[in-house]
């Protein structure tokens, strides 16, 4: 049997490297590293909806996103919601992240902010939880702010980016600009903080080529981690009006998952971790009255994952000059259902594009996450690969 390990050099006649879809450097398959590459903590998850946002942002209606209302903060609340999260961890799990999100966190007032932080503290002290994390605006990374939170055990702090074009911020109703982000990420790595920039494709005024320009730049920022959410549009949300009124069309799932999975590739190929690629499922999006339209899928960063790997073996298969009837790809056991795709749509393009009557996916554990392996039985009749 003949194999082709992806990915290769190209002088050996074997299985080349994906291209990035930008630069057109080298860059593998990706599979499921990029999470397991940082210490991912469990993290209880304390929603506060529109809390401490100036603005509202086209796109948002965190109450629709989120199933809870607005309301005064409610401490005794919050720490039951931690309780009930703590029976669900692991034993020995480490480390515990309280997260506080939905809102805008550095943009509350500082009474608020510092209850909030000594009541996560309790749980610390506790030896229950390790540490904090929060969502903010970049605008609100003052020297006031970071002066409240120095004396608290603080690990990460995610920036709601959305753009880097200031038309399409703008067009978003965010009401800050990239310069924000760039003083706000040079600000916080004057910190021992893990830094998240959270960036969104489809909002209004945006295309491909302003969301790569926002990618590289984020990349040139050098975060910690990031993550990517496609805009969907929202029951009660401006965008929703726009929407119905014709003035906005939405990215069509196919659409958003292609155009992610580029962004992906560049964030790859700059080393940084993508920790998620759409909106987190939840029963409230599942809704047809929550989502009017829109790219949402409760499996969103799996389809992209699927296209790499698909791309991946379509440059390793291109690289045959002949193929069998039956081809096995080989891929690391946690990687084979990205390689087959969801309801196995890899397995039947591949099926349709080079005519194989089979295409089979084994795991093989030799093989990194990022890596897949082509093999062919020699004896089998070849037939000549299709180029549809």
């Amino acid at each position: 049997m003949t194999s082709n390990k992806y990915p290769a050099s190209n002088n050996q006649h074997q299985a080349s490297g994906v291209r990035h879809p930008v630069s057109g450097n080298p860059h593998p398959a990706s599979g499921s590293q990029d999470t397991a590459s940082i210490n991912r903590p469990f993290i209880i998850p304390v929603f506060l909806p529109h809390a401490g946002c100036p603005h509202q942002c086209v796109f948002c209606n965190q109450v629709s996103i989120t199933g809870r209302r607005h309301g005064a903060i409610a401490p005794d609340q919050i720490r039951s919601q931690i309780h009930q999260f703590l029976q669900y961890k692991i034993e020995g799990r480490k480390p515990v992240q309280i997260s506080f999100y939905g809102g805008n966190f550095l943009g509350l007032n500082p009474g608020n902010i510092n209850r909030l932080l000594d009541l996560a503290v309790d749980f610390i002290r506790q030896g229950q939880v390790d540490s904090i994390r929060f969502s903010t605006r970049p605008d609100t990374i003052t020297p006031d702010h970071l002066d409240i939170i120095a004396d608290y055990p603080v690990e990460t702090v995610e920036l709601g980016v959305q753009s880097m074009d200031d038309h399409v911020l703008t067009q978003a109703g965010r009401g800050h600009s990239a310069e924000d982000t760039v003083r706000a990420v040079k600000q916080l790595k004057a910190y021992p903080f893990n830094i998240g920039l959270q960036m969104m494709v489809g909002l209004p005024g945006d295309n491909e080529i302003r969301a790569l320009t926002t990618a590289a730049k984020i990349a040139a920022l050098q975060p910690d981690f990031v993550r990517i959410y496609p805009t969907v549009v929202v029951r009660n949300s401006k965008l929703a009006r726009w929407y119905q009124n014709g003035s906005y069309t939405p990215l069509g799932l196919e659409e958003a998952v292609t155009l992610v999975k580029k962004i992906y590739l560049l964030f790859k190929n700059h080393n940084l971790p993508v920790i998620r690629m759409g909106l987190q499922a939840a029963e409230e999006l599942e809704d047809d009255s929550t989502v009017l339209a829109g790219p949402y899928h409760p499996a969103f960063g799996h389809l992209v994952y699927s296209e790499v790997f698909l791309d991946a073996a379509r440059e390793a298969i291109e690289n045959v000059e002949t193929l069998a009837e039956t081809i096995t790809i080989a891929v690391n056991p946690r990687s084979i259902s990205k390689m087959r795709g969801l309801k196995n749509l890899n397995i039947d393009k591949l099926k349709r594009q080079y005519q194989f009557k089979t295409v089979a996916v084994v795991p093989d554990a030799s093989l990194a996450t990022d890596e897949l392996m082509v093999r062919y039985p020699k004896s089998q009749s070849r037939i000549r690969r299709s180029r549809k």
